[in-house]
C-alpha cells in the first residue's frame, strides 16, 4: 500500500477520498448500533455531510472522461444527493422504514458499488490499495469487510 498515487492527484479527489473513508466508517457505526439515539442523529448529520461533500467533490473530477468529462459515475453522485434529501425527508416525516430504506440503499450503491468501481485495474484507488504485491491480503480484507457487511444487513433485514 502506498498514499503516493493519492498525494499526487488533483485536490478534488482529495476531498472526496477524505470525505468518503469516514463516512464509510461512520456507516458500520450507524448500520450496527441502536437507532433514534441522540449519539445516531448527530452521527448520521455528519454522514450526510460527508456524503454531500463526497457527491458535489465528484463533479470536479473528470479523469474517467465520457461526455463533456462526466461520465456514468457521475449519475451515480446525482442519485446520492436524491437520497440524501429524500432519506432526510423521510426521517423527519417519521417514516423509519423508508428512512431505512433508502439509508441501505444509499451504502450499497453510492460506497459500495461505487467503491468497488475504484478498485478497477489502473484506478488511483487501485494503485493505492495494491501496490507493493499484497494484492491478495487486501482482497482477502476486502472480502471479509463485504461478507460481515452482508451477515450484518441481513441480520437487519429479517
Amino acid at each position: 500500500m502506498t498514499l503516493a498515487p493519492l498525494l499526487a492527484a488533483p485536490p478534488a479527489v482529495q476531498i472526496h477520498v477524505a470525505a468518503v473513508l469516514p463516512a464509510a466508517i461512520l456507516s458500520i457505526v450507524l448500520l450496527t448500533a441502536r437507532k433514534g439515539t441522540g449519539a445516531h442523529k448527530l452521527f448520521g448529520r455528519v454522514w450526510v455531510g460527508l456524503m454531500t461533500i463526497a457527491a458535489l467533490s465528484s463533479f470536479f473530477i473528470h479523469e474517467i472522461g465520457g461526455l463533456y468529462g462526466f461520465s456514468a459515475i457521475h449519475l451515480l453522485s446525482v442519485l446520492t444527493l436524491a437520497g440524501l434529501w429524500a432519506a432526510i425527508a423521510k426521517a423527519r416525516a417519521g417514516d423509519v422504514a423508508g428512512h431505512r430504506r433508502v439509508m441501505l440503499q444509499l451504502n450499497v450503491g453510492a460506497l459500495g458499488i461505487a467503491g468497488g468501481f475504484t478498485l478497477l485495474p489502473g484506478r488511483r484507488m487501485a494503485a493505492v490499495l495494491f501496490s507493493g504485491g499484497h494484492i491478495w491480503l487486501v482482497l482477502a480484507g476486502l472480502a471479509m469487510l463485504t461478507l460481515a457487511a452482508a451477515l450484518l444487513l441481513r441480520r437487519r433485514l429479517v
